[in-house]
């Protein structure tokens, strides 16, 4: 029989929907042999590493979650030394930017949906291995606010199901209003397949790769593929230059350089803010941070 397998996070805000929706519609499925996977309340890392080590050749692995459970499957998809997996994704998170990538909204459109072969990103801090993902990493001033989504008092109004999108947002333009004078980058150098760009005063680096980001960025055929990703520097510390990066994200898009590799040197060993699809960490002494596509494509169940 088939295997498919569930991963979920028990503390997530909308688990209970999880539960109804996904966990529970997946015992009525025949044809199928169902097991589930619970994030435990460690890190990416562990949870990845451990998810590898259960899957099996052929297995359907489904992230129902927001982005920081699908950066765990993906990983552990990624870390996996089974053969023919697949990777399907749920949107039951506060922005879901992995999921509107594949565009599946519920459990039987992946099971019924077609198969395509998705090339990642992937992280090296100092010239070593840190994480894949599927749609962007960013550093920086953007990178540092997802930290108020984790605070308890947030994650419980977020549990509710009352405040959604809308209080996430409010959310953001109260820390931003805070903080945006705060230095969040050291000065660098951005080699960008081999052409070299001098970065100061920066608050903000991106690196797009999936298509729910790239809306708000000019792209062409890169998608996804294993040649191209997009990648941009920005400073936001003026509440007018955030106002025309958002008015030009709506109306005309932002132009980003397409590359297969970004190496960003640091003048000095510095600390940085980076997030990779819903995962927040702090890292000190950073030399280098390379992002490059991934050297093996997933294959990701889509929506017909």
């Amino acid at each position: 029989m088939k295997r498919l397998i569930v991963v979920y996070n028990p503390r997530s805000s909308q688990f209970g929907r999880v539960r109804d929706e996904v966990l529970a519609e997946s015992r009525k499925l025949k044809g199928w042999t169902v097991g589930k996977f619970e994030v435990k309340d460690t890190d990416v890392d562990d949870n990845a590493a451990k998810l590898a080590e259960l899957l099996s050749d052929g297995d359907l692995v489904v992230s129902a979650g927001g982005d920081g459970t699908a950066t765990i499957t993906l990983n552990g998809v990624m870390l996996s030394k089974a053969d023919g997996l697949k990777l399907g994704v749920l949107p039951y998170g506060n922005f879901n930017d992995t999921a509107r990538t594949f565009g599946t909204k519920n459990l039987q459109e992946i099971i019924e949906g077609k198969t395509m072969e998705a090339w990642g990103m992937e992280c090296l801090i100092n010239g070593r291995h840190w994480r894949w993902a599927m749609c962007y990493f960013t550093i920086g001033l953007f990178a540092e606010s997802a930290r108020i989504f984790d605070q308890k008092d947030n994650r419980k109004e977020l549990r509710t199901g009352r405040r959604g999108m809308f209080y996430s947002i409010w959310l953001l333009k109260k820390w931003y209003m805070k903080n945006r004078k705060r230095q969040f980058l050291a000065d660098f150098v951005l080699n960008r397949d081999g052409e070299e760009l001098r970065c100061e005063g920066m608050t903000d680096y991106v690196a797009v790769n999936g298509k729910s980001m790239a809306r708000a960025m000019r792209g062409g055929e890169w998608f996804l593929d294993e040649k191209k990703f997009l990648s941009e520097t920005r400073s936001l510390r003026k509440l007018l230059n955030l106002g025309k990066l958002m008015m030009r994200s709506v109306l005309v898009r932002i132009p980003g350089e397409e590359a297969q590799r970004n190496l960003l040197t640091f003048d000095k060993p510095a600390e940085i803010m980076i997030q990779a699809e819903g995962e927040y960490r702090k890292l000190k002494d950073v030399k280098t941070m390379e992002v490059r596509k991934a050297e093996k494509p997933v294959k990701v169940m889509m929506r017909n």
